[in-house]
């Protein structure tokens, strides 16, 4: 019997970082790959310079319920984001990492807090620097989760980004597809080398 397909991600970075809006965009591509999706952002004090994230969850099934208390997935901008999400990591669990701010040799308690969950490091803001994005570190994000699940095609993702940025800032669609590429080889060329 083949396995129910059900991803519960929690996203995490500062504010001004663009999670909602990675967020609210991975959730498009799962609906328009044909899951049933939610997109739960938590709203809280936080602005620009605080923390802030997002549940996104993507499954064959309809969801009952948006909130996730152990995520099988992570993906984190920031050192707070580190911290708060990397023990509520199911075991077993991936954790998508954004090495330029989450620098893991400087965390004294780090293999405690990992054990048995699997933690993927890339520079996602030097990746974007390259891409000419600096502000599109989300989208780096986003491309270099999807290249290690192959949760949607490049074409959904076009498609969901196209509808997501609307007439009004279409000027930003090339620019945030390149950060999107930039995330999506690096992963792909850490794991074939």
């Amino acid at each position: 019997m083949e396995k129910e397909i059900r991803y519960e991600i929690i996203l995490s970075g500062f504010g001004g970082q663009g999670i909602l809006f990675a967020g609210n965009l991975l959730a498009l591509c799962g609906m328009y790959q044909g899951f049933n999706v939610s997109f739960l952002p938590v709203y809280g004090p936080e602005m620009r310079g605080g923390t802030c994230h997002c549940t996104v969850i993507i499954s064959q099934r309809e969801i009952a319920s948006p909130l996730v208390r152990e995520p099988g997935y992570l993906i984190i901008l920031n050192l707070p984001s580190f911290l708060k999400f990397i023990p509520r990591l199911k075991s077993g669990g991936l954790a998508l990492v954004n090495s330029d701010l989450v620098r893991i040799e400087d965390i004294s308690e780090y293999e405690a807090l990992s054990v048995g969950k699997r933690v993927v490091s890339l520079p996602l803001n030097t990746l974007a620097e390259k891409a000419g994005a600096s502000m599109a570190v989300n989208l780096c994000a986003l491309g270099a989760f999807n290249g290690l699940l192959e949760l949607f095609s490049e074409d959904t993702f076009k498609e969901a980004l196209k509808e997501f940025l609307g007439k009004e800032k279409a000027h930003l669609f090339e620019v945030n597809l390149r950060a999107y590429e930039m995330g999506y080889r690096a992963v792909r060329e850490l794991h074939s080398g």
